[in-house]
């Protein structure tokens, strides 16, 4: 049995999982924030933040397909956790590290254009 194949499967679906949750939160609360740095301008808010979701979920997803790459071979089951649960962490923390860049990124944006 080719453990790696399982846990690229499980590893897949949970990152999977978690990019597109986060990405629908984000983006249904990044409307209303938008909204308030761009008032009067409700158009070019949902554009921008329709933007940002679409690279939110291409930089991840690439990302999360690119890690498969280094993976090393999985003899053990603890092993498979392990491997998992890194990447996962992994994953996480880069959303977490994007998610602040945009909303340092915006603001500044907005404060230059008001």
């Amino acid at each position: 049995m080719n453990l790696n194949l399982i846990g690229y499967c499980i590893y897949l679906i949970i990152t999977g999982i978690i990019i597109l949750k986060v990405g629908k939160i984000c983006y249904q609360n990044g409307n209303i924030f938008v909204a308030a740095l761009i008032p009067n301008h409700k158009e070019i808010g949902t554009q921008t933040n329709q933007i940002l979701l679409l690279g939110y979920y291409l930089l991840n997803l690439g990302y999360c397909a690119m890690t498969l790459v280094s993976w090393q071979v999985i003899t053990t089951y603890s092993q498979l956790i392990e491997l998992i649960a890194s990447k996962t962490a992994t994953i996480i923390l880069v959303i977490a590290l994007m998610h602040y860049i945009n909303i340092i990124t915006i603001t500044k944006f907005i404060k230059k254009l008001i």
